[in-house]
């Protein structure tokens, strides 16, 4: 999250000119995968930065070094695999580092600088903290997995990641054989209860700083968040969990779309006047979602009145019913029903209008039927705000197990793929995730 890090200064010194970082990672915000070095502007460091692109550099007064790749890694929805092989003793300046993405060397830059030849780097160094996750400043925000570093060898990218034979897509070596040298590490984030463990055999283990959470939500199996690309105003954090509101336009699509099987997520509300339910793809990031069409979701302006538009038509809200109003610290539940088209929603655990999401064809209690894209793209998850009289935060669970930094309470029937939520999962849905997708 975006207030932590994990840091570790070595004992002693090792290979500072030859050097391999390797990460997998799920973008929010951005920030820092890695730093080394004296944190302050102006000191000398090295650091890895995530935003539109992820860019290496080392800094000592100026720049020693800096790559800043054409390429953009704007998409919020997925794990990308990020290598950096840094070798100052190569006679040829760009040999001296080479930055891989998803398996494919960098090839274009519109920043390329190289250090002078045997330049000793800030990493691996005694002299100097290395840092995970942060540069002294600019925290990440977002997921990582399956973080190397190792000391004395230059890896390109296949030492790490393969492609797979089935799908074609670029997954990780879970037990690479590397050379990890003396301040090498390898970090798997598998002991929730000492996430900084290296489990490289060197034991260099990392002091945590802040809230690290451990996350079902890994390259093998990636989950839905808030789309970082595509909302409309408001402001995104926490892995792109959570999202604050403060006016009636704002509001936020899914990362992943439901074109069939059943699917199940849940938000938690600080606030009341939330809208929750789904939009069309195409439609998403629009002011006022009341008026706009390709928007079906439940709102409730904090009685017990609640709200359901089916917006087939601009402003068509089409019932009022009758619920336990919005409070903070309420859990709303929502399960899609693509194969029937239909969507139920429910509070701490109780499906409003006697809801059964298990009915199948019969549709009992939905709130809404004939759900169909009518307007472009797919289904996907929606929340929003509906009033500009007050702000409210509202947290995603798609499955991840937590609502902020705080784990579910006590997590009900998970769902046969993956996911971990405060509530039972509804028999034969599945989390939004890409495992989940897949068994349908």
């Amino acid at each position: 999250m975006a207030s932590t890090y994990i840091t570790r200064t070595p004992s002693s010194d090792g290979n500072k000119r030859t050097w391999t970082f390797s990460a997998w990672f799920k973008k929010g915000s951005g920030g820092y995968l890695f730093g080394a070095g004296d944190m302050s502007d102006g000191d000398p460091s090295v650091a890895i930065e995530v935003g539109n692109t992820i860019e290496f550099r080392i800094y000592a007064g100026g720049h020693i070094s800096r790559l800043v790749p054409t390429q953009v890694t704007r998409d919020n929805s997925a794990w990308y695999h990020y290598v950096v092989a840094v070798d100052t003793t190569q006679a040829t300046s760009s040999n001296r580092v080479k930055v891989y993405i998803n398996g494919t060397q960098v090839t274009s830059f519109s920043t390329e600088e190289y250090m002078s030849q045997n330049y000793d780097t800030m990493v691996n160094s005694s002299s100097y903290a290395q840092r995970v996750g942060d540069r002294g400043g600019g925290n990440f925000d977002g997921c990582m997995a399956h973080v190397h570093l190792t000391d004395g060898t230059a890896y390109s990218a296949s030492t790490f990641g393969e492609t797979d034979s089935v799908s074609g897509i670029w997954k990780p070596k879970t037990a690479p054989s590397v050379t990890y040298g003396t301040n090498g590490f390898f970090l798997k984030f598998e002991n929730s209860a000492a996430m900084g463990t290296d489990s490289s055999g060197n034991s260099n283990n990392f002091t945590v700083s802040g809230t690290l959470t451990q996350n079902v939500d890994t390259p093998s199996n990636n989950f839905c968040t808030f789309n970082g690309v595509n909302p409309y105003s408001g402001t995104l954090s926490n892995g792109n969990l959570k999202m604050s509101q403060a006016s009636y336009d704002y509001n936020v699509q899914g990362t992943l779309g439901m074109e069939s099987g059943k699917y199940y997520w849940e938000y938690k509300i600080d606030g009341l006047y939330g809208e929750f339910g789904v939009c069309e793809q195409g439609k998403a990031g629009q002011s006022d979602p009341q008026a706009n069409i390709g928007f079906y979701f439940l709102y409730n302006n904090g009685n017990t009145t609640g709200y359901i538009w089916n917006n087939a038509t601009a402003g068509s809200q089409s019932t009022e019913i009758t619920i336990p109003a919005f409070a903070s610290g309420m859990i709303i539940n929502l399960a899609y029903d693509a194969d029937n088209k239909a969507l139920y929603i429910g509070q701490n655990g109780t499906w409003l209008n006697s809801g059964d999401p298990t009915s199948g064809a019969s549709k009992t209690g939905a709130l809404i039927t004939n759900l169909y894209p009518r307007f472009g793209g797919t289904i996907v998850p929606f929340c929003g705000h509906g009033t500009s009289n007050t702000t409210a935060n509202y947290e995603a669970n798609f499955g991840q197990g937590y609502f902020g930094t705080t784990a579910v309470a006590s997590a009900g029937t998970a769902p046969s793929e993956g996911g971990i939520f405060e509530y039972n999962c509804p028999s034969g849905y599945q989390a939004l995730c890409t495992k989940g997708i897949n068994s349908f």
